[in-house]
């Protein structure tokens, strides 16, 4: 049994953690979480599925308010560049065998131009 007082500590410190949370994920705003997530789907599907293709980590990476996939955003969209390959390419340090940018809309809801996919090009990337 937990003493009452430990009890009051743990949840004094949930709580006092929980704005920090909050905070942090308020600072990407909702469209560029949605941009990234219909880009990620959009690359995914053009590239055979997740069975056969996995985008680059930093693109699941959807609170980070410095994330390097996202190239520019701007009145014109949110544009992507990013890495892929077979499943586990990353965790196995293999080289990539695609790269894709893309351009989503402003509100993040609509893929607007797919300008590249293919293999990767020197970028300096990742």
């Amino acid at each position: 049994m937990v003493p009452r007082s430990s009890a009051l500590l743990l949840g004094l410190g949930l709580l006092t953690a929980a704005p920090a949370a909050l905070h942090a994920q308020g600072l990407v705003p909702d469209s560029q979480v949605r941009a990234i997530n219909t880009a990620r789907n959009a690359a995914v599907n053009a590239n055979g599925g997740l069975s056969v293709y996995r985008p680059a980590k930093c693109m699941f990476e959807t609170t980070n308010p410095f994330n390097k996939c996202l190239i520019s955003n701007d009145d014109n969209g949110f544009v992507f560049r990013f890495l892929g390959g077979p499943p586990g390419w990353q965790q196995l340090n293999q080289q990539p065998t695609l790269q894709t940018q893309i351009r989503i809309s402003t509100d993040g809801r609509t893929v607007l131009q797919t300008i590249y996919n293919g293999p990767p090009q020197s970028t300096g990337q990742q």
